[in-house]
Order: structure tokens, then C-alpha cells, then sequence
């Protein structure tokens, strides 16, 4: 049985989405203040985390930061705010995912389903994918350019391993957000997948100015240039 772990404060909102994960087969832990939640965390193991921005004694965003040091697990922010900057900072720190209020429910429900999914599948690959200085070693969802660790974000590392499985193929925005983020809801647009592919170039390119690997083609997308 998956394990998620659900940082919110309304308690109405906590009371129905964890009858309707239940009854989806999910086990369910609740936390209504980012120190409960900082507790739970450190005393359990989840499949996913369900964090809201605004808590009573903080941020969820600095909850979020927390636990990416030390684990790869999904993240998802359900929350009321929906401003372009909360969203790409959301994402920036490492939630895979960005949902606000007011949310159906069966979607909430089938993006929970595609996270675990991913996740499950990005575990179950035993491979190393390497080319152009950069090593990715897919268990452990580590990465490496020219040997040193690279301090890569969850989506980052996804939209990197993304780029490197299709060498050489032009990948359109909406061929990227709809293998990663499901792109029929407008959470994440193309210019918050510009700000992504932008500081993953930062961090992989030895020019980010004149990027050899991420390259752009105009009109198309972006592809991975295996040099």
C-alpha cells in the first residue's frame, strides 16, 4: 500500500481527500503545522508528500527544500496560491508537481496516480545513461558532469534524463510537458518550461550563453546534441 504524507491545515479539506485516498487505496498521514510535519517526516517513509504553501508556523515551501535534501520522493503542492512566481519557485526547489485551489477532484486524483507512476517507473531502471561529460545514474537519481555531483532539482533531473534517452531528437514543449507533466492542465506553461530548461542549462552547460547540449531549434523545440 503507497504511504502519503499530507501537510495541510484545513481541516475540511484533510477530511475529504483522505476518505477519497483511502478509498483509492492509499494510506494516509496528516500533518496541520510544519513542525508536526518535520516529525512525521523524520518518523515515516511515504511514497508521496501533498504540501500546502501557507502553514500556521510557516512555509511548505521551506518544508519542501527540507525534505530534497535528503530525498527524491514526489512532491506535490496543492494550494491556494496560484501566483507564476509561486508556481516556478514550487518547482524550482523541487516539487514535481503544482496544483491549486479550486481543484476537481478526479483530477487531483489521476495526477496523484501519474506521480507514483513515474516515480515507480523511474525506479525500476537500472541503467546509466552518459554522454557529452554528463552521467546519470538512473537508481539512484544521481547525476554527474565530468565526475563532480550535480545539485540537480527533482523536475531537473527528470527533464535531463528526458533529453538524454532521445539523442538527437527535436522535442517539442508540448511532447516535453506531456511526458512529464501532463500537459492537458495548464499548471505549467511554456514559459515556466523555459525557466526549467534555462537553469538546467546553467548547471550543465560550460557556456549556459552558448549551450552545446540543450540546444533550441527554432520553431520546433529542443533536443539533446550528443557531441
Amino acid at each position: 500500500m503507497k504511504r502519503i504524507f499530507f501537510v495541510e491545515d484545513d481541516l475540511s479539506l484533510i477530511n475529504g481527500l483522505t476518505f477519497a485516498l483511502k478509498k483509492e487505496g492509499y494510506e494516509t498521514a496528516v500533518a496541520r503545522t510544519g513542525l508536526e510535519a518535520e516529525t512525521l517526516w523524520a518518523d515515516g517513509k511515504y511514497d508521496l508528500v501533498i504540501l500546502d504553501v501557507t502553514l500556521p508556523d510557516g512555509s511548505g515551501f521551506d518544508l519542501c527544500k527540507k525534505i530534497r535534501q535528503g530525498s527524491k520522493v514526489p512532491i506535490m503542492f496543492l494550494t491556494a496560491a496560484d501566483e507564476e512566481t509561486d508556481i516556478i519557485m514550487g518547482l524550482d526547489i523541487g516539487a514535481d508537481d503544482y496544483m491549486t485551489k479550486p481543484f476537481k477532484l478526479a483530477v487531483f486524483l489521476s495526477r496523484i496516480h501519474a506521480l507514483l507512476r513515474r516515480s515507480e517507473n523511474f525506479r525500476e531502471q537500472n541503467a546509466t545513461l552518459s554522454s557529452n561529460g554528463i552521467t546519470l545514474h538512473l537508481l539512484k537519481g544521481e547525476g554527474y558532469k565530468n565526475g563532480e555531483p550535480l545539485a540537480l532539482t527533482s523536475g531537473e533531473y527528470k527533464l535531463l534524463c528526458l533529453f538524454m534517452e532521445n539523442p538527437d531528437v527535436v522535442l517539442s514543449a508540448e511532447q516535453i510537458l506531456g511526458r512529464l507533466w501532463d500537459s492537458s492542465e495548464n499548471f505549467i506553461d511554456n514559459k515556466t518550461l523555459t525557466v526549467y530548461i534555462r537553469r538546467l542549462r546553467m548547471k550543465i552547460e560550460d557556456d549556459p550563453g552558448e549551450p552545446k547540449k540543450i540546444v533550441t531549434v527554432r520553431g520546433m523545440g529542443y533536443k539533446w546534441r550528443e557531441q
